[in-house]
C-alpha cells in the first residue's frame, strides 16, 4: 500500500497540550469561584472541543447556556495567554516530520481545537515543515468524527482518502478516519488506551512516532 499524505490529530498526537489547557481552564474557574480540576481530569475531556470541555469542567448547576458561554470567552483569552508554557511537541514527532518531508509526503492537521488555536500552535511550534494544511474547528462545520474536514483536506491536496494515513490518539480520530475511508492509525502515547483505539476500529497502534514510517 503506498501512501501519499498524513493528517495529524493535534493534542494528544503531535503535541502535549494537557497541562497548558489544565492551567487555563483552572484560571477561569478560579475568575468565577469554582472549584478546580486536575491535569488527570482534564486528559478526560480533551478532544471534543474547547466548548465541550468547558462544559465539562462546569459544576453540574452551572451549565446554562449565559454562563457557558461567558466561560467559554474566558478560556479563550486565557489560553491565548497560557497555551505556550508547558504545551510541547511529543518526543521523536520532529524526526518524525523531517522524514515525512523527506519522502515528498502532504501533510496535514486537523483538530477540533478552534482554528484559530489550532493555527496559532502550528505556527509556532510546527513552522518548521511547512505544514500544506491546517484546519481546527470552524463554526458551523462539523466537528470530527464527522469526516467532513478531512473530505476537504484531502480534496484540496487534489487527492483520493485512500492515500491518506489519518494519525491520532482517541476513538474520534479513529472513526475520522474510517468515515474518510482513510487509513487510520492511533498512538499510545497520546491521552487514550491503545485498548480503546483498537475497539474503536485503528489498522495500526504505534508506540514511538518512527514506526509510522512502517507505514509509508
Amino acid at each position: 500500500m503506498f501512501f501519499k499524505a498524513v493528517i495529524f490529530d493535534m493534542d494528544g498526537t503531535l503535541i502535549d497540550a494537557a497541562d497548558g489547557i489544565a492551567d487555563s481552564m483552572n484560571h477561569v474557574l478560579k475568575l468565577n469561584h469554582l472549584p478546580s480540576h486536575p491535569v488527570k481530569e482534564y486528559i478526560n475531556w480533551i478532544g471534543d472541543g474547547m466548548e465541550n470541555l468547558v462544559i465539562s469542567a462546569l459544576p453540574s448547576d452551572k451549565r446554562e447556556d449565559t454562563f457557558i458561554n461567558k466561560c467559554v470567552a474566558e478560556m479563550k483569552v486565557a489560553y491565548s495567554d497560557m497555551w505556550m508554557i508547558k504545551t510541547h511537541l511529543y518526543p521523536g514527532i520532529a524526526e518524525l516530520l523531517t522524514n515525512l518531508r523527506q519522502l515528498n509526503l502532504k501533510l496535514a492537521v486537523l483538530s477540533n481545537k478552534p482554528n484559530k488555536f489550532t493555527r496559532i500552535i502550528t505556527d509556532k511550534l510546527l513552522a518548521k515543515w511547512n505544514i500544506d494544511i491546517v484546519i481546527g474547528h470552524r463554526k458551523g462545520i462539523p466537528r470530527k468524527p464527522d469526516p467532513t474536514t478531512a473530505l476537504e483536506i484531502a480534496q484540496l491536496l487534489g487527492l483520493d482518502p485512500e492515500a491518506f494515513i489519518y494519525m491520532g490518539d482517541s476513538s474520534t480520530d479513529i472513526k475520522t478516519a474510517i468515515h474518510a475511508g482513510m487509513y487510520p492509525v492511533g498512538v499510545s502515547w497520546g491521552y487514550r488506551s491503545a485498548e480503546s483505539l483498537i475497539e474503536s476500529g485503528a489498522q495500526k497502534i504505534i508506540n514511538e512516532p518512527k514506526e509510522l514510517l512502517y507505514k509509508i
